[in-house]
């Protein structure tokens, strides 16, 4: 308690040596780590003959020695520390993405007008706004114009839906952000589309596959000519989100909340969605649970026979503003589709597995708000358990469509 500050200065400057040796000793030579202990021992020599100016001497030396033990290293330049930073900051966000929260983007219309899916739309590149009010409309609406020739004369086949003729396209996402299309052809390499295949088809593609049609007289395959315009309009992005992986690994999905679910193993999401297949991912309105019996009586889900009070699935049913006028609720699935369905008559019952089931193969029940226009568990059934990814937290972007904040 009454030590010279000189004398418990030393003993701190030894136990520090001591700790240096221990934590650099596989950066350190051996004669590095014996003339550092030779040192100290030195220090603790001079302490003991409380000798002052001997521990200054061999406190100076000891402090020498370890300054010089390890070799001087080249400072980094500034672009090494920015990429170090950048590196850094990515792994986080990979990590964040993995285990918490995932950017996704909708794709479609089925959740209108809760969320906003990915629309396009003709227009003569004459009718263009200026330069500048396209990059205004692109980073508050995200809102892209789009012009597309054919490169060279392309074989493509052909596929009748209820929306139209469709041909060969595959869907895919860059990082959840950006998402697009390949023009699948038989005769060459496929053809990158800037838009997914359903907006690319209302941007012209359609308008250009009928073209096509009228001159090869019916045929099943048809060619694209070189030069021939395939996309002329404009693209609404789809509203980007954030979902959350973490929360359902610590509670129970609920019903009324919005969710996102993987595709695996759903086979009748491609029965139904022709041949440009499903998405890897889908995005709707959880309406039911595991035990719940489900049945339409539009505008009315009904869950066991009964009303359900939750206020997503209140909001679809009574499709005040902003959902249009001829907003009609939940609807039965289309009749006429040639595909098993599953909820086409107010008789239909759709039951999920419920107690008792293995775990991960309890069953779930995802339909869209906008019922009129969604391919979901009236036409393809049940979500697994396993295929559930996370509640849809937070709608990012575009900020102009209303839907920027905490999605409900």
């Amino acid at each position: 308690m009454f030590e010279p500050a000189w004398k418990k200065n030393a003993k701190l400057l030894a136990k520090g040596a001591r700790k240096f040796v221990d934590y650099k000793r596989d950066l350190l030579t051996s004669d590095r780590v014996a003339e550092i202990e030779s040192r100290r021992t030195d220090l603790l020599n001079a302490v003991k003959s409380k000798d002052k100016a001997k521990v200054d001497e061999a406190s100076k030396q000891l402090r020498a020695t370890c300054d010089n033990a390890l070799p001087r290293q080249k400072p980094q330049t500034w672009w090494e520390e920015n990429v170090e930073v950048m590196f850094v900051a990515i792994v986080i966000a990979l990590g964040l993405r993995a285990y918490y929260l995932q950017p996704f983007r909708i794709p479609t219309g089925s959740m209108q007008p809760t969320l906003n899916g990915i629309v396009g739309e003709p227009l003569k590149k004459e009718e263009w706004p200026s330069f500048p009010v396209r990059m205004a409309e692109y980073a508050l609406k995200g809102r892209s114009y789009v012009h597309l020739v054919n490169d060279e004369d392309r074989q493509v086949r052909l596929a009748q839906t209820p929306d139209g003729l469709v041909t060969d396209a595959k869907d895919f996402q860059w990082f959840h952000f950006f998402s697009r299309s390949n023009l699948l052809s038989l005769n060459s390499k496929p053809l990158r589309l800037p838009s997914p295949a359903n907006p690319a088809y209302d941007a012209g593609l359609r308008a250009a596959l009928n073209e096509a049609l009228s001159r090869s007289g019916g045929a099943s395959a048809i060619t694209l000519k070189k030069g021939q315009t395939l996309m002329e309009g404009f693209v609404d992005t789809g509203d980007l989100v954030l979902v959350d992986k973490f929360s359902y690994h610590f509670r129970k999905p609920k019903r009324g909340e919005v969710f996102v679910f993987d595709t695996l193993g759903i086979k009748g999401i491609k029965e139904h969605s022709g041949p440009q297949g499903g998405g890897s991912h889908y995005i709707k309105r959880l309406v039911g649970v595991p035990g719940d019996k489900l049945s339409i009586r539009t505008p009315y889900l009904m869950v066991d026979g009964k009303k359900p009070q939750e206020m997503g699935i209140q909001k679809v049913i009574e499709g005040k503003p902003p959902f249009k006028e001829k907003h009609n609720g939940y609807e039965l699935a289309d009749a006429s589709a040639s595909q098993r369905r599953y909820l086409v008559s107010e008789d239909d019952v759709l039951s999920l597995k419920g107690e008792g089931t293995k775990h991960g193969f309890r069953e779930y029940a995802a339909m869209g708000d906008n019922t009129g226009n969604s391919l979901d568990s009236r036409y393809w059934g049940t979500v697994k358990e396993y295929n559930l990814v996370g509640p849809a937290l937070f709608s990012l972007w575009p900020i102009t469509t209303g839907h920027w904040g905490l999605i409900e």
